[in-house]
This record gives structure tokens, sequence and C-alpha cells, in this order.
């Protein structure tokens, strides 16, 4: 029988958590499926892509709602490094609710939508909007269900393309793990590909897995808040590393993100004898600078319960990745720890929310008509 996370496959269905660790073990094997994914269909990506990133003054806006949404602050810094084109990271839910201040009706521009379902309300209402509002868009979909409405609609545009994540990244569980990341590493691979960091990523990641124990052990202090620090793009998967937190313990331990300059401006009080801090080390030698800083700072303040700096040395290897790829790691650490203090607190992680308060594709929104001046 198959153990994930140093459990077995019938304790995880005992505690309703099978589909969780399953998801997040499998996703060094899946980002590299990804890449591979990208590659057979590079030649269409390319003859759909190549005229629409050739349109002058191109606007790219990476959208999606919660975690999909944190796939474009994790990467955009880096993509607009990397190709010198402008990458902007906004919401569907802004979008939705402010359309006209975010859509520019003039400016030719790419829509790059994340869905794991595809269905969420506000990423198809994001796309109508796009439509409505801008003279020249176009939609790049990059989803894990090739039955929603995301992938079917694409389908039938001329405007449209949909790459459809990896077989197995239709995350059964409530909380968006493997299907979070197979798109962060799918938009990689699109614009920036690197293949050794992306196994050195993978690699990194493997050797977390290989040793989970001291991580369970990690996941049962008493911390009632948990921080999050990363830098740069590193800001974004400390984001989606409080979300997975906040999910998976169904709220009992409160979890927050900052920049490690940003934390001083206020955050900072919220520190005390039941906060743990969890610092995204950056690779880029300037920032760095910064990041040494506050970590020093915090430990001659000595008010955590815990500080735990991520960096190589944490995931037993010696080489260093630049953030964007470190990031995949990183995120892989938090889902466990998540995971962790979810069994841990006795709650069902693969649905940690069972009253249906908030629920794995989001109910209750109701989609208003736009009328154009």
């Amino acid at each position: 029988m198959s153990q994930y996370l140093n459990y077995s496959e019938e304790f995880l269905k005992s505690q309703n958590g099978y589909w969780t660790a399953k998801e997040i073990c499998q996703q060094p094997r899946i980002w590299r499926e990804a890449a591979n994914n990208v590659e057979v269909n590079r030649a269409a990506l390319n003859d759909w892509l190549t005229p629409v990133l050739a349109k002058q003054d191109l606007r790219i806006i990476l959208t999606g709602a919660g975690t999909s949404a944190y796939v474009g602050d994790s990467i955009a810094a880096h993509l607009s490094q990397q190709t010198a084109r402008l990458f902007e990271a906004i919401s569907t839910t802004n979008i939705v609710s402010n359309p006209t201040q975010y859509l520019l009706k003039e400016v030719p521009t790419l829509l790059i939508s994340y869905g794991r379902s595809g269905n969420s309300p506000e990423s198809v209402a994001a796309v109508k909007l796009a439509d409505q509002v801008v003279d020249n868009i176009y939609h790049l979909v990059l989803t894990c269900n090739p039955d929603g409405d995301l992938a079917t609609n694409a389908q039938q545009q001329d405007n449209s393309f949909s790459l459809l994540m990896p077989q197995g990244t239709l995350d059964q569980s409530f909380a968006m793990t493997s299907s979070f990341s197979s798109m962060l590493v799918s938009t990689l691979c699109i614009f920036a590909p690197d293949s050794a960091q992306l196994e050195t990523a993978a690699q990194w990641t493997e050797n977390l897995l290989l040793n989970t124990d001291e991580l369970q052990e990690r996941a049962k202090r008493s911390t009632k808040r948990l921080v999050f620090l990363g830098a740069g793009g590193l800001q974004g998967i400390a984001k989606e590393a409080a979300l997975k937190v906040l999910e998976l313990t169904a709220g009992q331990v409160l979890s927050y993100f900052e920049s490690p300059l940003g934390f001083r401006h206020g955050p900072k009080s919220l520190m005390n004898d039941e906060t743990e801090v969890i610092f995204f080390s950056s690779s880029d030698n300037y920032t760095k600078l910064y990041d040494g800083d506050l970590l020093s700072e915090l430990a001659r303040d000595d008010q955590a319960l815990a500080i735990t700096k991520l960096d190589q040395s944490s995931f037993n290897h010696s080489s260093e990745l630049q953030d964007v790829w470190a990031s995949l790691p990183y995120i892989a650490y938090c889902q466990i720890l998540a995971f962790y203090k979810s069994i841990d607190a006795d709650i069902t992680p693969d649905n940690p929310c069972p009253t249906g308060e908030v629920n794995r594709v989001v109910q209750g929104v109701t989609l208003y008509p736009l009328t154009l001046k």
C-alpha cells in the first residue's frame, strides 16, 4: 500500500486527507511532465503566440482568482525581467468588480487566464468582460480541466488558445497544490524556459519528500500566527503559502504574508511568542542584504516562537536556484507544513470546511452586466 507524507493510504483515507497528500507529493513528476507538455505543444503555441506578441504596445495580464491569481503574482516580475516585456498580475476578482479600471479599450492585450476547474464565475466573467471592453484582445488559457468553461470557450474562439495541464493536476482535494504549481511551471516554460533550473527545483523537492519527519514535528508547535516573508516574486509565494495554512487549518492558524522590507512598516507588531516565521531566502546577492538585515533583527528581538529560513540547505542540496524556480520547493514545503498542521488539529485536509462556508469551486457570486458609456 502506498505511503504519502509518512502516512499510509488507509490512514489518509480515514482522515479524509488522501488526495491532499498525494497531490502534494506528485509535484516533482508533474513539473517535468508540464515542461514536456509545453514542448509537445510548442509549434502550435508559437503559431498562435508569435503574431500576438508582435502587436505593438501589447499588454500582458496574468489573471485568476485566489490561488490561481497567485501564479501571476509569483512570476510576473521574473517574466518581465527575462523577456523585456511588461507582465502584470491582476486578479479576476479585481477585473470583474472594476473592469474599466483595469482593462484599457485601445491597448492590445493578451489575457493569460489560470483556473484549476476553469469554472470559477470570476474567471469566466473576466474573459467575457475583456472581450467587451478591449478592442484588440487575445486569450491564453492554462487550465487543468478539459471540460471547464475556460477551456471549452477558448476552443470556440479564434482569439484564444487553451493549454491543458498534465493529467492528475485537476486536484481532487479542496486546496490547490499541483494545479497551482503546474500552471506556474507551464507559464515559465512558455516564456522563459530553463530546464536545468526546473530539474534542480524538482530535486530540492524530492529531497524534502524523502524526509519530512522534522517538518512533521515542527507542525506540532503551538503556533497561533504564521508569517511568510519573501522579496520580489517570492512575496507571491508567501501569499499562496499563507492561504494554504488558512485553508487547511480552517482558520485555526491565522496567517500573514509580506516582503521583508514591508514587514517593518506596521505588520511586525503582530510578533509574539505564538508567532512563527517562515522566511523565503532570495538567491539575488543584492536582495540578500535586506533579507539578512531583517533576519538579524528578528533574532535580536527574540519574540517569535520560531523562525525558519528556507534556502538550498533546507532541501539538502548544494545548488542555489533563481528565486522563481526556488518558489517551487518553497511552496511544497509550506503545503506540507499546512497539511501536517491540519492533521494535528484533527481537521480533514481534503475538505477542511465541510459545513460549506468555503467551497472547492467558489459559489454564491452574482455577476452583473456591464454597460459601457
